[in-house]
């Protein structure tokens, strides 16, 4: 299910990740658990798709060529209709300039690579249920 809006029911969440094997892994934890999931390659991508899909969460890669993580969640924070949307960042980074830099982009968490499956769906629900970017 790679379509910009699917139709099926349930809370859609954004995957934006420029590596094949991430999208993969996290769209299979996410479709496992009852969400919808939509594909992005890049940033670029991800914003062409975001009106259309309109999705409750989206998870971002912040390493990706062209337009990298943090930019593209500043770009979502930016657009009104996206500023309250939980982002939650990956990064194989786990320093604090790092998690700073993501807070300053506006994401709503870090989470670390390798992906640790109950992390993604514990950070996932958490702020699926707090509403609010941060």
């Amino acid at each position: 299910m790679n379509s910009p809006c699917p139709d099926a029911g349930g809370i859609t969440i954004l995957v934006i990740d420029d590596s094949a094997t991430m999208r993969t892994c996290v769209a299979g934890y996410l479709r496992d658990a009852g969400y919808r999931v939509v594909l992005a390659e890049d940033g670029f991508d991800a914003l062409a798709k975001l009106g259309d899909c309109r999705p409750a969460l989206v998870v971002c890669d912040v390493v990706m060529p062209r337009l990298d993580g943090y930019r593209t969640c500043a770009l979502i924070r930016a657009s009104a209709g996206f500023r309250a949307t939980p982002v939650l960042m990956l990064s194989s980074k786990e320093g604090l300039f790092d998690r700073a830099r993501g807070s300053l982009a506006g994401a709503s968490a870090s989470l670390a690579k390798p992906l640790a499956r109950e992390a993604l769906l514990a950070a996932v629900r958490q702020h699926l249920a707090a509403g609010t970017p941060r």
